[in-house]
């Protein structure tokens, strides 16, 4: 693996090669402070001021430098206003071809530019995260909220674009001037009176994304990318002609099936619910074994994430053909348990539904195969197709309220969600084989999880000097024997970039802050599986809620989805740190758990719906900042292969669902009666336990 010192090097526009970020010397500035403190030559403070002054004078450096680009930029521009004020006295259309050009150079300059701060600020992040991890410090959270506030840092400034926007401003309304004056000869109006102007050179647009890129103005979209866990990687910034290619590699159809397939899984994961109890007790069994026949499939999804995630590294079509042969045949075997009256073959159905889990594929190919300018859109989409199909699940069950039949099968409430799923799982197999193109076999290994430091946005980083101070630009002889010395540091890292080979190895890389939030992400999944799963039979024992009641209930519930995360992603993770709102979700949780429970007689519907519903909501947005910051605190390592991140979390979770549905099935034993506060202890235990927890990380939660 090269290492990012390299790349960066390799990716410098040359003339500007003396103000960008040395990322290798600082990544040795780093190694002796550790060095240093480990031999008690220095104290945590020296070091803390001695790294906080000398990122202050790299940002600084590129600031200066960027306010001279910015003016040089700015005197072209008013060089061009001189002729676009003598071309608007006599207008001339080769004239005009030729200021329009001249527009564009200098848009591709200010691309250069932006260009530049990108890399510098990605340069400047991982090295803020690389001093956290090596010296054990939180100074990253504490550097960037110090400096981005403070009326004079530099990187405020940079926060601020104002220069940048002032360019762009002028190269807009040029652009749309000339425009007009070309098409109607004189008779332009100001794009200023014209708010819906639609006209936009391409330049512009390139522009538009790479300020989008360093502004993180789509904080909605991000917050749904990261609770995907699909959220792009660090990494240096794909020049123009890379993307174009990227573009043109990017097949949409492809990435329609992948949506679809997260869509129809979970359609297929909750369309039972409201009657699994019902088919049960038609099948000779007690009504808790619903919870074996829910959770069935969740067990077998612990096996399947696997293999796909592993699948997935050679081939996106095969695994999504087979897994929709497979859940094809698993509900068949579902609908077909009625007539045969067998309860194995009910289990054996679920069961197949399950090892057709194709989530880690889906999830992979927004990963690798979707543009970097459209993968948070499409993150953002994945998280919606999978909130849509579980309120759409028992929204479905509710309108296949039907007994007729076919061909000797009997067609009701029963058997009919397996019958439609398979019919709609056949359909989407031929869609799939007709439309879906899997990309070349020669592709890189994708990158499933994002680590981003948790900044107030980007920043900007420079070159920086060694310990004695060193000329701005040093010779060829002095830059060769510094880019060896770089390379010889950058070597022990190679090895530690390997992506992890097993289940074992991705274990041991586990911080106690990891560990913490997939044992959060456990039990808010146990707690969602609880009110979810057993819906159907406290509401039939308590209110004589019928079918049709249940799954209207579970639709509402599953409506919240969305809403939920819009009101997060845009207002209330701007407001309070994540962590903040991750410890007030679990708290919320917790109080949604003891209101649910039955201390008086008799139980009512406002308290059981009252309770669900908080509950589930707080768990809901418990799982958007959870995702997002073990998308942050996980190991680099975990970000590649089979064994990452994303298949971690979705293993913790699916194993929740298995030990909730299990315990569904085994406190029904001990009558309905007890089945709802029996349910309740273990969820109560797990979530002010994962307080205690979360309470003990907080202070490595960034």
């Amino acid at each position: 693996m090269v290492g990012f010192g390299k790349k960066l090097r390799e990716s410098q526009i040359q003339e500007w090669k003396g103000y960008y970020f040395n990322y290798k010397l600082m990544k040795k500035k780093v190694k002796r402070y550790l060095e240093q403190m480990e031999v008690g030559a220095q104290n945590r403070h020296n070091v803390l001021r001695d790294f906080s002054v000398l990122l202050d004078t790299q940002i600084e450096k590129i600031v200066l430098f960027l306010l001279e680009q910015q003016g040089v930029l700015a005197h072209r521009l008013y060089d061009l206003a001189q002729e676009h004020h003598s071309l608007l006295q006599q207008p001339n259309n080769s004239n005009i071809s030729e200021l329009q050009e001249a527009y564009r150079e200098v848009g591709r300059d200010l691309l250069r530019l932006l260009h530049f701060l990108e890399m510098n600020a990605i340069g400047l992040r991982k090295i803020l995260k690389k001093f956290d991890k090596r010296l054990g410090y939180k100074f990253t959270d504490y550097y960037v909220k110090t400096r981005a506030n403070h009326p004079y840092s530099q990187l405020r400034q940079v926060f601020r674009h104002v220069g940048i926007g002032a360019v762009v401003g002028v190269l807009s309304h040029s652009f749309a001037d000339l425009h007009d004056l070309q098409l109607c000869q004189g008779s332009y109006i100001s794009i200023y009176d014209q708010p819906s102007y639609t006209h936009q050179d391409p330049i512009l647009e390139s522009i538009k994304l790479a300020v989008d890129r360093l502004s993180n103005s789509t904080s909605f979209l991000q917050f749904l990318g990261r609770r995907a866990f699909i959220v792009q990687n660090e990494q240096l910034p794909s020049s123009p002609e890379n993307q174009i290619i990227m573009d043109d590699q990017f097949h949409f159809m492809s990435l329609l099936l992948n949506l679809a397939n997260t869509f129809l899984y979970m359609v297929n994961t909750y369309i039972i619910v409201p009657t699994a109890d019902n088919y049960s007790l038609n099948l000779g069994a007690a009504a808790s074994v619903c919870g074996v026949v829910i959770g069935s499939m969740a067990v077998a999804q612990v096996f399947s994430s696997v293999y796909f995630s592993a699948w997935s590294n050679r081939s996106y079509l095969r695994p999504l053909i087979f897994s929709s042969i497979v859940l094809l045949i698993g509900n068949t075997l579902y609908a077909l348990a009625y007539d045969l009256n067998s309860l194995p073959v009910l289990l054996i159905g679920r069961l197949f539904c399950g090892l057709g889990s194709a989530r880690a594929v889906n999830r992979r190919y927004i990963s690798d195969c979707v543009p970097s300018k459209l993968r948070m859109q499409a993150s953002a989409g994945f998280v919606s197709a999978s909130a849509l199909g579980m309120a759409c699940g028992p929204a479905l069950a509710w309108l296949l309220q039907k007994d007729f039949r076919i061909f000797n099968l009997t067609m009701n409430q029963d058997t009919l969600p397996g019958w439609v799923m398979a019919l709609a799982w056949l359909m989407y197999l031929l869609w799939l084989w007709i439309c879906f193109k899997d990309p070349s076999n020669n592709k890189n290994e994708g990158i499933l999880v994002s680590y981003q430091s948790n900044n107030a946005g980007p920043e900007i980083h420079v070159a920086v000097e060694d310990e004695q101070t060193q000329p701005l630009l040093m010779n060829t002889a002095e830059s060769k024997q510094q880019e060896n010395e770089d390379d010889e540091e950058e070597n022990p890292d190679k090895e530690t970039q390997k992506p992890i080979t097993s289940i074992v190895a991705a274990y041991k890389l586990l911080t106690p802050s990891v560990k913490v939030q997939l044992y959060v992400y456990f039990m808010l999944k146990y707690a969602m599986e609880i009110v979810l799963a057993e819906s159907s039979l406290v509401t039939e024992y308590y209110f004589i809620w019928s079918t049709s009641n249940v799954a209207i209930f579970l639709a509402c519930l599953g409506l919240t989805v969305l809403p939920v995360n819009i009101v997060v992603g845009n207002y209330i993770s701007n407001i309070f740190e994540e962590r903040q709102v991750l410890l007030g979700s679990e708290i919320m949780v917790c109080i949604g758990l003891v209101l649910s429970f039955q201390a008086v007689i008799p139980y009512s519907v406002p308290q059981y719906v009252g309770s669900a519903l908080i509950t589930f909501v707080s768990a809901e947005v418990l799982e958007g900042v959870n995702l997002s910051l073990l998308s942050r605190v996980m190991s680099s390592r975990l970000s590649r292969g089979t064994f990452n991140g994303g298949l971690l979390s979705t293993e913790a979770g699916t194993l929740a669902r298995v030990i909730a549905d299990g315990t569904i099935t085994i406190a029904g034993y001990f009558g309905q009666s007890q089945l709802l506060n029996t349910t309740l202890l273990p969820a109560l235990f797990f979530c002010i336990s994962s307080i205690l927890a979360t309470c003990y990380t907080y202070n490595s939660l960034y």
